[in-house]
């Protein structure tokens, strides 16, 4: 007996060992993704654009006026056709990582996945103005909730591997591991626990490995960042945090406008992106700064830089090219271009503090602080910034700038907004989600599961002397009553009918209450909350429909609140990591 403690400890940590080690193979299959995934959209910009080098477009001074705008217009009818064949011989729509993780326990379909990851590679390829990280995180969480399924985890683990699939994709976009964990930490599970953080951090790192292995990782960048930073300088740095949450809110806004205005339009929904291709490749013209996802723009713009009224002019041309790319059905994400639109933002405020400061700040720090209070805006994840602005310069200055900058940006966003851009597309089409905390079990956990289905009833015409034959005093609180043709009819608290002042002729629809308050087994645990407080009673009967009103169970407010307290304080342990070790012990 004495040996059993030391067993169960050691069989624990082989099954860590075994999450860790399927966290690896996450890593590296994500890391292999990102890699097929960027060389591709590099070839097709070589081929397409007849771009010379690694075929990035987007830091390009010049493009073929016939290509800019012939490829994003082709293309975007190849991706309309492609969209009509998905819609017809794969229904649905694809769940992404972060809705994966808050509603269905992890889990995910590899085929939607590889659909989105296609279409967002192509979206890139043909010049559209979105990034790559959509098809990146969605396809690198999909293997991880495929693996998991495989292996039959848990779900808490099957949710922390989508979580390390999202980590490895991001960790090998940019190149910075940290910054790849604390994505997966604030968006895809959640929170950040000690317990995720070694499989987590472990996929981040093997799936840059892999990167590195197949020579796709992100060149790094070089820029001239000042020794330190003065006290002053952190109130302009504050004010470049608040005027790109608001950019980024307004951008939010004009990608669901301009959303709204092509549905608007009567066009059909495979032309859409084509139309969305002439705009772009028309700025491109410009500029092919508006190309692509700006991740090699974003590059130029800070070793080089860019003059601040140059730097507006980009802003504004970027912000619309990314805004239609999107509301006209180009499938990528707002990322890599909230980063080029941000570095913008503080370019230009950069030029400006200039005028008015007879010590200003140097444009290259304004510039990634404003690179970063933009990204957080848009994608709602502060520390994931500050992790990214470290890994990229190694400036620990700067990354407390960033820090001051990332904290305003979010707390402005929430004051003034409430949503991240992926939450925001998740309040458009009804869902009440604001992270990816697991509140899945809320909708499963049901009226229809909970309810006590050995209900007695009696019919509301019998008198009291009956109901007291049948439910003597202390044999039950309540009698539910139904009407001749079995309807639902009420509730008669039992110890009214043994009031003194009662006759035991009178009928039992006279003592009736709640008639018209009812739930129905599809109703989930937080509306039969709100209806139990709505209707100030302590048990509701469930009937099959409003309409038949077919008495099915009886529900209490006491056993309600139990369940949902039960389930609550589940998912905090699972968040905490401590769920894993109570269901080995």
């Amino acid at each position: 007996m004495s040996h059993a403690p030391r067993v169960l400890r050691a069989l624990v940590r082989a099954d860590e060992i075994w999450l860790v080690l399927l966290a690896a193979c996450v890593g590296i299959a994500a890391g292999i993704l990102v890699s097929a995934m960027t060389h591709t959209t590099l070839l097709a910009h070589r081929v397409l654009f007849l771009v010379a080098g690694d075929g990035r477009i987007s830091g390009l001074a010049h493009v073929d006026p016939w290509r800019a705008v012939l490829v994003p217009t082709l293309g975007g009818l190849v991706l309309g056709a492609l969209g009509l064949c998905v819609a017809r011989y794969v229904p649905g729509r694809p769940v992404d990582p972060i809705e994966a993780n808050a509603l269905h326990g992890g889990r995910m379909s590899m085929l939607d996945s590889v659909i989105v990851a296609v279409q967002t590679v192509l979206s890139n390829s043909v010049g559209a103005s979105v990034g790559l990280e959509a098809g990146f995180s969605q396809v690198g969480a999909a293997m991880g909730s495929r693996l998991g399924y495989m292996f039959r985890v848990r779900r808490e683990d099957l949710r922390l591997l989508v979580g390390c699939g999202a980590a490895g994709a991001i960790g090998a976009a940019f190149d910075a591991p940290l910054a790849g964990a604390f994505y997966a930490f604030e968006l895809v599970i959640g929170t950040y626990s000690l317990a995720n953080l070694a499989p987590v951090a472990l996929a981040s790192i093997c799936a840059i490995g892999v990167t590195h292995l197949l020579h796709s990782a992100a060149p790094g960048i070089v820029v001239d960042l000042p020794a330190g930073l003065r006290m002053a300088d952190y109130l302009p740095i504050a004010t470049l945090g608040i005027i790109a949450a608001l950019l980024g809110v307004a951008l939010m806004y004009s990608v669901t406008l301009t959303e709204a205005l092509f549905r608007r339009s009567g066009m059909p929904a495979w032309m859409r992106p084509a139309v969305g291709g002439v705009v772009v490749g028309a700025m491109a013209l410009v500029s092919p700064s508006v190309m692509s996802s700006g991740h090699w723009a974003m590059r130029v713009a800070l070793e080089q830089g860019r003059p601040a009224g140059w730097a507006l002019v980009l802003l504004l041309m970027k912000a619309v090219a990314s805004s239609v790319s999107i509301g006209a059905g180009f499938r990528g994400g707002l990322f890599f271009a909230s980063l080029y639109l941000g570095v913008l933002t503080g370019t230009a405020f950069g030029g400006g503090l200039a005028l008015v400061s007879a010590t200003p700040l140097s444009v290259e720090i304004c510039a990634l602080v404003g690179m970063s209070a933009m990204a957080v805006a848009v994608v709602g994840a502060p520390m994931t910034m500050v992790f990214l602005a470290l890994e990229m310069t190694g400036s620990l200055p700067l990354t407390g700038a960033v820090l001051v900058a990332s904290v305003i940006s979010s707390l402005t966003v929430r004051r003034t907004f409430g949503y991240s851009f992926a939450t925001w597309r998740f309040h458009l089409r009804g869902e009440s989600i604001r992270s990816a905390v697991d509140i899945g079990w809320i909708r499963t956990l049901t009226v229809g599961r909970m309810m006590r289905r050995d209900v007695k009833t009696i019919c509301r015409t019998a008198t009291v002397q009956a109901a007291r034959h049948h439910y003597p005093l202390g044999s039950a609180q309540r009698c539910v009553l139904v009407d001749e043709a079995g309807r639902y009819a009420g509730m008669v608290q039992v110890p009214d009918l043994y009031a003194e002042t009662v006759r035991e002729s009178d009928d039992l629809a006279r003592f009736a209450h709640y008639e018209d308050v009812m739930l129905v087994p599809q109703m989930n645990v937080r509306e039969a909350i709100a209806r139990f407080e709505q209707a100030e009673s302590d048990a509701l009967v469930v009937v099959e429909d409003v309409e038949s009103r077919i008495v099915l169970g009886l529900l209490t407010e006491q056993h309600a609140l139990r369940r949902y307290s039960e389930e609550l304080d589940r998912t905090r342990r699972e968040l905490a990591g401590e769920g894993r070790l109570h269901a080995r012990v």
